[in-house]
């Protein structure tokens, strides 16, 4: 009994340290330890890194503006950094849009393999089909209708096809043939799936190499594209002052708007000149 009551007393003491104030500082361990006494910049700095990320990347054309613009006592890099923001932000864009239609094409290839591979391990069709859509993801945002369909005796090639209208998911509308051909006439459906991965692993294949050919043009845009701004490093170490003939001289601004006009049309036909390439 009188060891009953000791610890008693002693869970009592324990519980009273807890409760006394500062018993949760930093480096406790304590849950939220340490939050009310932090300094100012720990409390904003996660909100202001979560805003940060949440900027698109074609707004981090401002600040070189703002530095130009500092530096040369003049609007006119402002302005030219203002314009710059929907033209890098569409071309972001598109960007992200192409590698979106690669990413979906790659699992529209890794659904004929997956699936091919259920139906040599015994499994039936629609249960192939399930399962290769749960690991690949390759049907996207149609999986559940095509899901319905192979459930419940729906049209399966109906609903692939309608897949396939998603970008980067035209391998589908091969899919919904073979998926046809192989109820109509009872071909094997691993087979048609085999050799639809192929075509579409060798479509990827060129795509891939050609990219890779043509990495060296792309490499030549940037070049030109940073060629006035090494000349103006160049004249500003040779203790000119580019800066202020352009910006506050009328043949500087004459210059600098022909200079600006030449230096878009250029950058503009070199990239459609490599688009072509990269072209189907």
């Amino acid at each position: 009994m009188a060891g009953h009551e000791r610890a008693l007393r002693r869970a009592r003491l324990l519980l009273a340290e807890g409760e006394r104030p500062g018993a949760g500082k930093r480096g406790s361990g304590t849950p939220g330890a340490g939050v009310p006494g932090a300094p100012p910049w720990e409390r904003w700095l996660p909100g202001a890194r979560g805003w940060v990320r949440g900027l698109g990347r074609q707004w981090w054309c401002l600040p070189p503006a703002v530095l130009l613009a500092v530096w040369g006592e003049s609007v006119l890099p402002l302005i030219g950094g203002a314009a710059a923001v929907p033209l890098v932000g569409r071309r972001l864009r598109a960007r992200e849009l192409r590698r979106a239609r690669e990413r979906r094409a790659d699992a529209v290839l890794a659904l004929c393999g997956v699936t091919a591979a259920e139906l040599r391990a015994g499994s039936q069709p629609v249960q192939a089909l399930l399962a290769a859509a749960g690991a690949t993801g390759g049907l996207g945002g149609s999986e559940a209708a095509v899901r319905a369909a192979a459930r419940f005796g729906g049209d399966v090639p109906g609903a692939l096809r309608r897949a396939a209208r998603e970008p980067g998911a035209d391998g589908l509308v091969g899919f919904a043939a073979c998926w046809r051909v192989a109820v109509d006439s009872g071909a094997g459906l691993a087979a048609g799936l085999d050799r639809l991965e192929a075509a579409l692993r060798a479509e990827k294949d060129q795509r891939e190499g050609l990219r890779a050919q043509l990495a060296g043009a792309w490499s030549t845009v940037v070049v030109l594209a940073l060629l006035p701004v090494v000349g103006l490093l160049m004249g500003a170490a040779l203790g000119a002052d580019p800066l202020r003939v352009l910006l506050h001289t009328p043949a500087g601004l004459g210059c600098l708007a022909v200079g600006g006009l030449l230096e878009g049309a250029g950058l503009w036909w070199a990239a459609r000149v490599v688009r072509a390439g990269e072209a189907p």
